[in-house]
This record gives structure tokens, C-alpha cells and sequence, in this order.
């Protein structure tokens, strides 16, 4: 954690958010994947709303599943990178059920609350170690995926 003295944090600090990072980062490279199934296998009378959405979707999820791993990296420490260490630590598990649309937005709605709910705890921790550079993060993000979780609310007309 060499770097957690040079970016003016406490490296017990940048230990504790990098292990809760990596907990974030196995949680959205399964709904990423998730994603990605719906969109290669959706079916139906929903196909051409929601193969471009799932695209729309996995690509913001591939661009933060980077941004998380090089701020581990920031942190001092390493992003883990195997599936089957995300499987044993993830929330969200793997989506067998991927060609019903509604389904499908369904489990991106659970995910959405997944990593809604660990970036409200790492905005908790990352305030009280002063962690501007993290916290800012998962407030971009948190913003963001509220819009999202509205317009998928929507489609399902709830």
C-alpha cells in the first residue's frame, strides 16, 4: 500500500476500501456478464428495444469495471481478476434466464440494487478516511444508476 502515503491516506484506510473495491468489482463483472447474455439471447417482441439497451448497459459496465480496478491499483493494492473469485464473494449470482425480456431488466433492476447498495457503504467508509477520489466515484456512479433504475422501472410500467 505504498501509494496510500503518497495520496495522503492511511494505508489501513486504503486496505479496508480496496477490499470492499474488489467486493464491488466481482459484483459488477457478473451483472456485466449477466448483461451481456441478455443481450446476445433476447427473444421476442422486445428484441429490438432491449438488444441495444443490454449493449448501452454492458458498455457502462465495462468502462467502471475498469475505473474500480485501476482505483484499487490507486489504492495500493491489487484488483482481483478471476471469475471464480468473484463468484465466492459476489451478491448478484449468474443469470441462467436470459432470453425474457422483462426477466432480464428484472435481474438488471436487482443488480442495479446490488452495487447501489455497496457504493452507499463505500461512500460511508470512504468519508470517514477522507477519501475524496473514491467517494466521488460511487457518487458519479450512484447518480447515475438511479436514472437507470428509473427508466427500467419504467419499461415495466412500474
Amino acid at each position: 500500500m505504498k501509494n496510500a502515503t503518497l495520496i495522503g491516506l492511511k494505508e489501513a484506510d486504503c486496505k479496508k476500501i480496496s477490499e470492499k473495491l474488489n467486493i464491488l468489482l466481482a459484483n459488477y463483472s457478473v451483472f456485466y456478464q449477466n448483461t451481456r447474455g441478455s443481450h446476445w439471447n433476447i427473444k421476442g417482441e422486445q428484441f429490438f428495444t432491449l438488444h441495444p439497451k443490454f449493449e448501452e448497459l454492458y458498455n457502462s459496465l465495462v468502462l467502471k469495471i475498469d475505473e474500480i480496478a485501476e482505483r484499487i491499483l490507486t489504492l495500493g493494492a491489487t484488483p482481483d481478476h478471476n471469475y471464480s473469485d468473484y463468484l465466492k464473494v459476489s451478491t448478484i449470482k449468474e443469470s441462467k434466464e436470459v432470453s425474457d425480456g422483462n426477466k432480464s431488466v428484472e435481474i438488471i433492476l436487482n443488480s442495479f440494487k446490488v452495487v447501489i447498495d455497496l457504493q452507499r457503504e463505500l461512500l460511508d467508509i470512504t468519508d470517514e478516511a477522507g477519501d475524496e477520489g473514491t467517494n466521488s466515484q460511487m457518487s458519479d456512479y450512484i447518480t447515475e444508476q438511479e436514472k437507470e433504475v428509473w427508466m427500467y422501472n419504467s419499461y415495466l410500467g412500474k
